[in-house]
């Protein structure tokens, strides 16, 4: 995440401020005197963010001025490098606050985000359309051969050329001010929509069951869970069951009461939809309005033309073409298994169609019928503790790099645990937070963030180490049995550690440029680490008995790997229907209206005829990727990515080595450390020395 005035969240960079009297004891306000100056948790209070989010607005205000007021010619360090350097307060305050938005909230922090978003919106708008500004940033991009300028100094030039351009700074006045309106309002449409999703997840649905029979087919660490989460919200001697994916996948995995699945389920998907206080419906309409109309200001047919024409597609046909090349052979298999679970269903004297609550039961019946496995044969061998070890063999394998834990950092909460990650030779890379369970005050899902960024500080010429942090919702441990994962959360984690790595390994002298990436590029670092997860080799190194430490039977293993073609229907369909619903919202014109957010989704479904039995990954009404998060026009591109980590992945398999330290090196100097310094496909082909082939993801998947 870089600069404020390019995303909606800032950068992680630290710098030193004094103020007056009254304002010493805020801890935005100095150096930190913690170990790495890493946030010191346990001093920040509530109450310290408004002033410093203020005086960060402010200074960088007069940072700005400086640069336009300068009398001398614009130039690279005057201008540019002056520029990339603007911000450092309020970075260094937005590095703490939103990430804790997202982790460990409470109504005092969302209204704090509430009263920010649109001052920011607003201070954004302010640099970007500041016209004496552009015009010395102009000045440099059109004489940088003239100026002799490096190419990573061309590069981040020019980035900073175009964000001017994309955000409003050739746009005449009456123009200007109506693009300002539309970023403030959309600033405060996407807050609401997240506070509403959390409030839909945590307090609004609850499934509470007091009768045990309603537990039949449930593992007993499943009804532990439950038997905890009531007791936690004052049902003792019941079980409650939640939204928060620890909770519901394994009811509709388990649970043989159908009726029970069905109510759980709809507790899920109905999340936004329930004509109450926390109804999504009305702000979509307005966000993609808005959004349209936004695109349009800027000379885009839509918004998908907007943030597409940045990313490698580069326009929405190309989106639209890739994601329908596999929905076809997905959209197949998914009828075939569907065909396949009503066979059990029938076989079994049951008298109903396969319903969306069905699939999981079924689909988890059918493993077992077909591979000899189901999922609490495996889960008992993925204890937490051994998948992190795991996870960090493997980078230590690839990368020599080592992962040391420390229990002198602060914490902003107790379930967290930070870890040193150091080089072969012992030299300091930054640290890893890691933060696993839910909570009410934790939004749902799974995501990498930080606490500051990789960076140059070109005052006293020295690298700054980055704080990146791992956020998760894995089952809780319960009573005596530790946290054991899912085999998709064993997935989850290897996914966000590779996000992490890619934070660590971010060199880069210049914010703007260093370690950003297209957003069709940016799951490939992440995605990569999952294909090592499954491999025996690995497999053996983390996958041990909590209670026995046996390691994972061979037959098991085989049983997993042939397993993994399974269910790839489903899980291929529900995720490429929401990205054809993302496109949808997003390719609409300002001229197209939408009425009804359901009826839209309905038709946006039957058009590529998405059968009933599978409902897409989100709908609308609690996609929050797309309305409250930064991937509107964007969802496809964990699909897009998987073609580039598929292939890259195949260059380690085809060398006979999965370790391969001359390929792992390759790979982590163009597509982690150096990434910013290239568009996404030429750094690619950097490591790989080709375009990507889509048939390794082809044959992974069983769609050739």
């Amino acid at each position: 995440m870089r600069k404020l005035f390019l995303l909606p969240v800032a950068v992680f960079m630290l710098t030193a401020c004094q103020t007056g009297p009254k304002e010493e004891q805020n801890p935005f306000f100095s150096e930190y005197d913690t170990p790495h100056q890493v946030p010191p948790f346990n001093e920040i209070k509530e109450s310290h963010y408004m002033p410093a989010f203020k005086e960060g607005m402010k200074q960088q205000k007069a940072e700005v001025e400086a640069i336009v007021t300068n009398s001398e010619a614009p130039d690279f360090e005057n201008t540019i490098l002056a520029l990339d350097q603007s911000g450092a307060l309020l970075d260094k305050v937005s590095s703490v606050f939103y990430p804790l938005r997202s982790a460990d909230t409470n109504d005092s922090i969302q209204t704090i985000a509430r009263e920010v978003s649109p001052m920011y919106s607003q201070h954004s708008d302010a640099i970007m359309m500041n016209m004496d500004l552009f015009g010395r940033v102009k000045a440099v991009y059109e004489n940088m051969d003239e100026a002799e300028l490096s190419d990573s100094q061309k590069r981040v030039t020019t980035k900073y050329y175009n964000d001017f351009v994309r955000n409003g700074a050739n746009l005449d006045a009456e123009d200007q001010k109506r693009l300002k309106e539309i970023n403030t309002k959309l600033s405060s449409l996407t807050l609401e929509f997240g506070e509403h999703l959390l409030a839909e997840t945590n307090e609004n649905f609850e499934l509470v069951i007091e009768d045990e029979a309603d537990l039949a087919g449930l593992p007993q660490g499943v009804k532990d869970a439950a038997a905890e989460t009531a007791e936690a919200a004052g049902y003792e001697g019941k079980w409650m069951f939640t939204p928060q994916k620890p909770s519901w996948i394994p009811f509709l995995t388990y649970g043989e009461n159908r009726e029970l699945r069905e109510e759980l389920y709809s507790g899920y998907f109905m999340r936004g939809d329930r004509n109450d206080e926390f109804d999504n419906k009305e702000i979509i309409k307005q966000i993609v309005a808005l959004r349209a109309e936004r695109a349009n200001l800027l000379g885009f047919e839509n918004h998908a033309d907007y943030v597409i024409d940045v990313n490698m597609a580069k326009e929405p046909e190309a989106v639209y073409d890739f994601v329908l090349k596999l929905w076809e052979p997905a959209l197949e298999r998914s009828k075939q298994e569907r065909a396949e679970m009503q066979a059990i269903i029938d076989a079994e004297g049951g008298d109903f169609d396969l319903a969306p609550w069905d699939w999981w039961y079924y689909s988890e019946k059918l493993r077992k019928q077909k591979y000899d496995l189901d999922e609490s044969q495996i889960q008992p061998y993925f204890q937490l503790e051994n998948v992190r070890d795991g996870m960090f063999w493997v980078a230590n394998q690839l990368y020599d790099i080592t992962f040391e834990p420390v229990n002198n950092i602060p914490v902003y909460h107790e379930d967290v645990e930070v870890f040193e990650v150091k080089e072969a030779d012992g030299s300091h890379i930054g640290l890893l937070y890691l933060d696993y369970f839910p909570r009410k005050s934790k939004r749902v899902g799974a995501w990498c963030t930080g606490f500051r960024d990789a960076g140059y500080d070109h005052e006293n010429n020295k690298v700054v180490d980055p704080l990146v942090s791992i956020v998760c919702n894995f089952t809780k441990p319960t009573g005596d049995t530790p946290s054991l994962l899912t085999w998709d959360e064993v997935n989850t984690l290897f996914h966000e550690f590779g996000h992490g790595l890619h934070g660590l390994f971010t060199e880069g002298k210049y914010d703007r440029t260093a370690g950003n990436v297209p957003r069709d590029f940016v799951e490939l670092p992440s995605q990569i680490m999952e294909n090592w997860c499954g491999e025996p080799e690995v497999l053996r190194q983390y996958a041990k008995h909590y209670e026995t430490g046996e390691v994972l039977p061979d037959e098991l293993i085989e049983k997993i790997q042939n397993s993994s073609l399974f269910n790839q229907g489903f899980a291929n369909v529900e995720y490429l229907a929401a990205s054809l619903l993302d496109m949808d919202w997003h390719t609409l014109s300002p001229d197209e209206k939408v009425e009804a957010v359901n009826a839209f989704e309905e038709a946006s479904m039957n058009e590529v005829g998405l059968i009933p039995e599978i409902l897409p990954r989100y709908r609308s009404t609690y996609f929050a990727h797309i309305f409250s998060g930064g991937y509107s026009a964007g969802y496809y591109v964990y699909k897009w990515a998987e073609v580039l980590d598929s292939d890259a992945f195949n260059a380690f398999k085809e060398s006979g080595d999965l370790f391969n330290k001359e390929l792992a090196a390759k790979f982590r100097k163009h597509c982690l450390q150096e990434v910013g310094e290239g568009e996404g496909m030429v750094q690619y082909k950097k490591f790989r020395g080709q375009e990507p082939s889509i048939d390794p993801l082809l044959e992974k998947l069983g769609f050739e």
